[in-house]
C-alpha cells in the first residue's frame, strides 16, 4: 500500500506535470490577484516601465529556480544566464514597438529569434550563457497560459465560416504536407512538425507539435526558421495579389488569415486591405488557433499509440504515460475559461495571461535562436525539408484561396440574401 502511494505521487513529479502545476498557479494568480501578475513593458521610457521589467525578471527567475529545484536540475549559473536571455527578450519587445517597425507587423518573437541567431551564428554562445537555455520549458508554460485566451464560444460567435475554413484547410494541407515531406525522404519527426507549421498556425503549432512528439530541438529550430523567413515576403505579396485579382475584403482577409503564419503579420497584411479584410483575417487566424489544441491532442494520441519504435504494445496506460501533459493543460485552460467565465471576464484575464505568454515566448525564441546554426539549416541534410516546406506552402496558398472563395465569396453572400 505504501509503495502504491509512493508510486502514485512520483508520477506527478515529472517535468511535464510540474510545468502544468506551475502554469495552473500562474493562471490562478491572474484570476484571483491580477495586480500581482507582472508584464514585460514594450518601452523603457519611464521609471514605472523599468520597475515592470525588473518585476517580470524576478517573477520568472523565481519560477525557473523553484521548478528547477523540484525537478532536481542544477541551479549553478542560472541567474547570469537567465539575466542575459531576459535582456535580449526585453530588447526584442522594445524594438518591435518602435513605430516604424510596428507598422510592418513584425512581432517581438521575430526579433527575439534574430538576436539569438546573431549571437549563435556571428559569435559563439558562451558557456556561462547556457544554463538557462530551456526553450521547451518556457514554451510549454506559455502554451498552457495561452489556452486561457482561446474561447470557443467567442470564435463560433465571431464566425462559423472561419472555423469551417480552418477545419478544411488544416485537414487537407496537413495531410498533403506530411505526405510530400515523407515522399522527399524527410523523417517522421521533421515531417510532423513541418506539416503542423504550414497548416495550423505557424511557429506555435510547430512548437506544440515538437512538445507532443518529444521531437528534436534542432529540427524544431529548422522548421521555425523556415516559417519566419517565408512569412515575411508573404505578408506583402498576398495583399498585392488580392488587389490584382480583385478579391472582396472578406475573401482576401480569409485568404491572408489562413496562410500567413503569425498573428501580427496577419493583422498587418489585413490592414493593408482595409478594416473589413483585417477583421476577417483575424477571425480566421483565431479559428486556426482554436484548432491547435485539437490537432495537438490528435497528433499526441497517434504518436503515443504508434510508439517511436513501433514495438511496444500500445496499452491505455502506456498512451497516458507518453501523452504530453502540457497539451492536457492547454485544453483544460481553454475549456475552463470558455465554460466557467463570461466572455467579458475571460477577456479581462486573457489580456493579462496573453501578455505573460508573449513574454515567455520571447524568452523561448531567444533560446531557440541561441540553439540554431544557419550552417546546419542550409546544410545538405536540410535541403529536402526546405523543398518540402516550400511545396506545402505553395499548395496551402492555393487550397486556402479556393476554400476562402467558396465560403466567403459564394456561400456567405448567398445565405445572407
Amino acid at each position: 500500500m505504501k509503495e502504491t502511494k509512493k508510486s502514485w505521487w512520483k508520477q506527478f513529479m515529472t517535468e511535464d506535470w510540474i510545468i502544468v502545476v506551475a502554469a495552473a498557479i500562474i493562471l490562478a494568480l491572474a484570476v484571483i490577484v491580477p495586480a500581482v501578475m507582472p508584464k514585460m513593458p514594450k518601452t523603457l521610457n519611464t521609471g514605472k516601465e523599468w520597475l515592470d521589467a525588473g518585476y517580470m525578471f524576478v517573477f520568472l527567475l523565481l519560477v525557473t529556480y523553484l521548478t528547477s529545484m523540484i525537478m532536481k536540475k542544477p541551479l549553478k549559473g542560472i541567474f547570469l544566464s537567465f539575466l542575459a536571455i531576459y535582456v535580449l527578450a526585453l530588447l526584442s519587445n522594445v524594438v518591435a514597438s518602435i513605430p516604424a517597425i510596428k507598422s510592418t507587423g513584425l512581432e517581438s518573437v521575430f526579433f527575439a529569434v534574430i538576436f539569438g541567431l546573431i549571437i549563435s551564428n556571428v559569435f559563439k554562445v558562451p558557456q556561462w550563457m547556457k544554463p538557462a537555455i530551456q526553450s521547451e520549458f518556457y514554451i510549454k508554460i506559455g502554451i498552457i497560459t495561452l489556452g486561457s485566451t482561446i474561447l470557443f464560444g467567442e470564435v463560433m460567435k465571431a464566425g462559423a465560416y472561419g472555423l469551417a475554413q480552418a477545419l478544411v484547410v488544416v485537414l487537407v494541407v496537413w495531410n498533403f504536407a506530411f505526405w510530400v515531406a515523407r515522399k522527399m525522404k524527410v523523417d517522421d519527426e521533421m515531417a510532423t512538425m513541418l506539416a503542423s507549421g504550414v497548416s495550423i498556425c505557424g511557429v506555435s503549432a510547430a512548437i506544440a507539435t515538437c512538445g507532443v512528439i518529444k521531437g528534436n530541438n534542432k529540427k524544431l529550430s529548422t522548421v521555425i526558421s523556415l516559417v519566419l523567413v517565408i512569412a515575411i515576403p508573404m505578408m506583402y505579396l498576398l495583399p498585392w495579389l488580392s488587389r490584382l485579382m480583385g478579391l472582396s475584403p472578406d475573401v482576401a482577409g480569409a485568404w491572408l488569415g489562413g496562410t500567413i503564419d503569425t498573428t501580427g503579420a496577419v493583422a498587418a497584411a489585413g490592414t493593408m486591405l482595409g478594416e473589413q479584410a483585417a477583421q476577417t483575417a483575424i477571425i480566421v487566424k483565431s479559428s486556426q488557433n482554436v484548432l491547435l489544441g485539437i490537432a495537438a491532442f490528435l497528433i499526441a494520441l497517434y504518436w503515443t499509440y504508434k510508439g517511436k519504435e513501433g514495438q511496444e504494445k500500445p496499452t491505455a496506460r502506456l498512451i497516458w504515460d507518453r501523452f504530453p501533459k502540457f497539451v492536457v493543460g492547454f485544453i483544460l485552460a481553454s475549456l475552463i475559461f470558455s465554460i466557467f467565465f463570461s466572455i467579458e471576464d475571460a477577456k479581462v484575464v486573457g489580456k493579462i495571461t496573453k501578455g505573460f505568454s508573449n513574454s515567455l515566448f520571447s524568452i523561448a525564441f531567444v533560446c531557440i535562436g541561441l540553439e540554431t546554426r544557419f550552417k546546419e539549416i542550409l546544410s545538405k541534410e536540410n535541403r529536402q525539408p526546405l523543398k518540402a516546406f516550400l511545396t506545402a506552402q505553395g499548395v496551402n496558398i492555393i487550397v486556402t484561396l479556393i476554400v476562402a472563395y467558396i465560403l466567403f465569396g459564394w456561400l456567405q453572400p448567398m445565405l445572407q440574401q
